[in-house]
C-alpha cells in the first residue's frame, strides 16, 4: 500500500482471497453491500438534484451522450460523494491493480435511459498495453439493481491480458463478444474492473432506473480525466481532509 496514504490516516481494507483472484485472472470484481441503505438514498437523491440543477448542462465537463443521463465533477457537486473515493476496501482493490500511488482520475454518473445506452467494447486505457502493468482502475457504485436488460456493463474476462487495442482486433464492436459476462448486482454493490479490459455500457431494453457513479483512478504519473485542480472550487476546498487532498491531488 502507498505508504503516504498511511501517513495520512489511511486504514485498507483487506480484500479477500476470491477478491484478489477475480480482479489478477478477470479482470474484475463485484464487491457487495458497500453502500449502506441510508448512503445510498442520499446518493440517489443528490444524482436527482443535480441533473435537475444542471438541466441541458449536465455531463458536459467530461462528455454528454445522448438518451443517457450524465453528471460530471461529482466531487464538486456535494458533500454526500466524499467518502466514494475514499473507500477503503475500493483504494485496496486499486493499489492490488495498479502497485503504485495512484489519485482520482474521474468521478461521473450515468444513466442509461430505455432504448439507449450500448456502447462499443472498449477499454479505459488507451495507452500502450504490457501484461503486469496497468494504469486505470474504475469503479461502477450501483444506484439502482444491475440487471441484464437495464443497461447492465459486459466485460470480456481476461481481456485486461490481451496484448491488442480492442478497435484493431474487433471488426464489430457493438456486436456481442465471445465470453463476454453482464456485471449485474443488486443496488449497493461496488463493480471494480482493471481500466485495461474490455467492456461497455449495454442497451436498456427494460426501462427500469440504472444509476451508476463511475469512479475511476489514474496512476499518479498520468494527467486525470478530470482535473481536480482546475475544478476544485472553495466550498469543496474548505472541507477536504489531507487524505482526500492527496487522493485528489489538489
Amino acid at each position: 500500500m502507498d505508504e503516504r496514504l498511511i501517513d495520512l490516516g489511511f486504514a485498507p481494507e483487506e480484500l479477500s482471497p476470491s477478491q484478489r483472484t477475480q480482479l489478477d485472472e478477470s479482470g474484475f470484481a463485484i464487491f457487495e453491500s458497500v453502500i449502506d441503505p441510508a448512503w445510498r438514498e442520499k446518493l440517489q437523491q443528490a444524482f436527482e438534484q443535480v441533473f435537475e440543477r444542471e438541466g441541458e448542462q449536465a455531463g458536459k465537463e467530461v462528455s454528454q451522450v445522448e438518451g443517457v443521463r450524465r453528471l460530471a465533477d461529482l466531487v464538486n457537486k456535494g458533500e454526500v460523494f466524499d467518502q466514494v473515493y475514499l473507500q477503503p476496501a475500493l483504494l485496496a482493490a486499486v493499489w492490488h491493480v495498479l502497485q503504485r500511488p495512484f489519485k482520482l482520475h474521474s468521478l461521473n454518473a450515468h444513466e442509461p435511459l430505455l432504448g439507449h445506452g450500448q456502447q462499443v467494447l472498449h477499454a479505459d486505457w488507451g495507452g500502450a498495453r504490457e501484461t503486469g502493468t496497468y494504469h486505470v482502475v474504475n469503479s461502477m457504485w450501483m444506484l439502482d439493481d444491475m440487471t441484464a436488460d437495464n443497461g447492465a456493463t459486459r466485460v470480456v474476462p481476461g481481456s485486461h491480458r490481451f496484448p491488442g487495442v480492442v478497435g484493431e482486433e474487433v471488426e464489430d464492436r457493438m456486436a456481442a463478444y465471445p465470453g463476454e459476462v453482464y456485471l449485474t448486482a443488486s443496488a449497493g454493490s461496488v463493480g471494480v474492473f482493471n481500466g485495461s479490459a474490455w467492456h461497455s455500457c449495454t442497451q436498456n431494453s427494460s426501462g427500469q432506473q440504472r444509476r451508476v457513479l463511475h469512479c475511476a483512478f489514474i496512476a499518479r504519473e498520468h494527467k486525470q480525466q478530470t482535473d481536480q485542480r482546475e475544478y476544485l472550487n472553495p466550498e469543496t476546498d474548505r472541507r477536504l481532509t489531507p487524505l482526500a487532498r492527496y487522493v485528489l491531488d489538489v
